[in-house]
């Protein structure tokens, strides 16, 4: 969907100067979309605020893009508030958050520890609405910013033995949703990124490989030039591969004839 509703007429083409460069905050960035994020928008001379969990990975992204590493836990519930404090400490004010962090588990719904249930309730959906909580305020006060969500097509079709993960990314779809009715015409814009698989270390961490045939995983850069295009453009709901919006279409038309496909074609 392609939309300028974000942007007021006074504020289409309101641009930082080239001495103060707009300030990004990006969760998950010590790997996978989150670093490549990092390097596309250090290309595009982004002024990086970096979060992740993996000190050392986090610290070669930033020394690779001149960004700041700010080490959070967004597992705990106050990880958000402390993030967005050493970000404002920081840089003083955050024109983009990128919310790229997420964790995943393979397996029956039944056996899924509670501890990992817990983990991806946050990581994958609690924390990215703290930090809109945080950070829209002062969004709206300067008129301009965006909310960048890594959503998911798992979160748009449903998977089996992913229930909880495909649990966050549909609440995060939702969030995504009812926000943008919220911010239109403010000049904040909400965008989301609907992956499906992507080549980043996501399914080591899981436990299990990616064992599909189809569709097959995209390259964490093609999903950070997505991102960087959300972050310059009124394209505020994007798949990728673009192909994915058929079946996720398919699934919304006609969810019966969809999990009848999804189980004879896997």
């Amino acid at each position: 969907m392609t939309t300028d509703d974000d942007h007021p007429p006074s504020r289409r083409v309101r641009r930082h100067p080239a001495a103060d460069p707009p300030v990004a905050l990006l969760t998950g960035a010590s790997s996978g979309i989150g670093a490549a994020t990092a390097d596309r928008l250090a290309a595009a001379r982004w002024r990086l605020l970096l979060s992740g969990t993996d000190q050392t990975r986090l610290d070669a992204v930033a020394v690779r893009t001149g960004g700041r590493p700010l080490p959070a836990d967004l597992a705990k519930p106050d990880g958000a508030q402390r993030l967005v404090e050493a970000a404002h400490a920081a840089a003083g004010r955050v024109d983009a958050l990128v919310a790229s962090a997420g964790i995943g588990w393979r397996g029956p719904f039944a056996r899924t520890p509670a501890d990992t249930l817990d983990r991806m309730l946050e990581v994958n959906l609690a924390a990215p609405l703290r930090l809109t909580r945080l950070l829209l305020p002062g969004m709206l006060e300067r008129g301009r910013g965006r909310i960048v969500l890594l959503g998911s097509m798992a979160g748009q079709v449903g998977v089996r033995d992913e229930a909880v993960y495909a649990a966050t990314k549909a609440g995060l779809t939702m969030f995504a949703e009812s926000l943008w009715y919220e911010l239109r015409g403010t000049g904040v814009g909400v965008r989301l990124i609907l992956p499906g698989a992507v080549e980043t270390p996501f399914f080591a961490t899981r436990g299990t490989d990616y064992q599909r045939e189809r569709p097959r995983p995209v390259s964490p850069e093609a999903v950070a030039d997505i991102v960087h295009d959300a972050l310059t453009t009124s394209r505020d709901r994007v798949f990728v591969p673009h192909w994915l919006d058929y079946p996720a279409r398919l699934h919304g038309a006609a969810p019966g004839l969809f999990r009848r496909m999804a189980s004879r074609f896997g």
